[in-house]
């Protein structure tokens, strides 16, 4: 029998508040997405300012770093690297820019987290902020 660690609605929760408190205190505006390990939504927000298209994204963001198991700008990077378009996945909600990051557990990946609205490096950093806030148990 195989067991599986999965990341719970509690814990999207956390990781969602960290990133939430942060753009709240710097007044920027984005979308905060947290997937499981298949890539599907557990939790989502969005804070003042947060541009509309950015709430897809985010989502897609979370989905491909979780599905693909790597970052989303990892995935961007080897497509345009090798010439093989992210279309190629046979399902829309792949995306390319940085700001999806897989969620890590005992080497294994049990989530992923989408951050979008602001610019790649600062999805990105939010993301990882969010993530090591739970690792950490401080979220």
């Amino acid at each position: 029998m195989h067991q599986e660690t999965c990341l719970s609605l509690a814990d999207a929760q956390k990781v969602l508040a960290v990133i939430q408190k942060e753009l709240e205190t710097s007044g920027r505006g984005a979308a905060i997405a947290v997937a499981d390990a298949h890539g599907e939504l557990i939790a989502f927000a969005r804070t003042e300012g947060c541009p509309l298209p950015s709430i897809t994204i985010a989502i897609n963001k979370a989905f491909t770093a979780a599905r693909e198991r790597k970052p989303s700008r990892a995935v961007g990077e080897a497509s345009r690297r090798e010439g093989f378009p992210l279309t190629n996945f046979g399902d829309p909600r792949y995306v390319g820019w940085g700001g999806g990051v897989p969620i890590i557990h005992q080497q294994r990946i049990i989530g992923g987290v989408g951050v979008s609205g602001l610019s790649e490096d600062d999805d990105v950093a939010l993301a990882q902020q969010g993530i090591d806030a739970l690792r950490a148990g401080t979220a």
